[in-house]
């Protein structure tokens, strides 16, 4: 299939705004993917469905993560916010038939970043945040820092993510503690 055949099943699965998201999406990652040596057209897909299943009922998302066989931690399993991206990883695997490891683990973790990213995990995580319809208060430097260095880009969007979710005494996933722990550790070894 073309990237256009999937943009059309998506198109079809979400309201006009959520496809422009994911549209803004892929093209944000292409050019990151380009800047930093990324498979283009593996970011290029990744963003078109990453969020395939974000207007999908709970009920049927819960679904497709148990045909995909993902057993979902407590926290996962309360947390409803990170469906999503798990989701949606179901989704491509099994009813889109796409295996590529790196394309659904960059769908899986687009938000909640992870230790270890692969270059296609951070240009998906950094894409999510910097595509052209954001707008939110600090977007701007997320997008100058996208530009300079995109492991200081991961380390300021999980903070970030860290940030706004503990105000708001949600629960964090351990995988962007565990993302944030890494990249902070890596700037500060390389200041010494």
């Amino acid at each position: 299939m073309t990237i256009k055949d999937y943009e059309m099943i998506i198109g079809e699965r979400m309201k006009a705004a959520r496809f422009r998201h994911s549209k803004n999406v892929a093209k944000e990652a292409v050019r990151l993917a380009k800047k930093y040596g990324a498979d283009a057209e593996k970011a290029e897909l990744a963003g078109i469905l990453h969020d395939a299943t974000k207007e999908t009922p709970e009920d049927e998302q819960m679904e497709l993560i148990r045909r995909a066989g993902i057993v979902l931690s407590p926290l996962e399993s309360s947390s409803h916010k990170l469906w999503h991206a798990i989701s949606g990883s179901a989704f491509v695997k099994v009813e889109l038939g796409i295996d590529d490891k790196e394309i659904l683990d960059a769908i899986r973790y687009h938000t909640t970043g992870r230790a270890g990213m692969t270059l296609l995990d951070k240009v998906l995580f950094i894409a999510d945040f910097t595509s052209a319809e954001r707008d939110y208060e600090g977007v701007e430097k997320m997008r100058k820092l996208a530009d300079k260095n995109l492991d200081e880009a991961c380390l300021e969007g999980m903070a970030f993510t860290i940030s706004d979710l503990s105000v708001r005494y949600q629960t964090i996933a351990p995988d962007t503690f565990e993302g944030y722990n890494e990249f902070a550790y890596l700037k500060l070894t390389k200041k010494k």
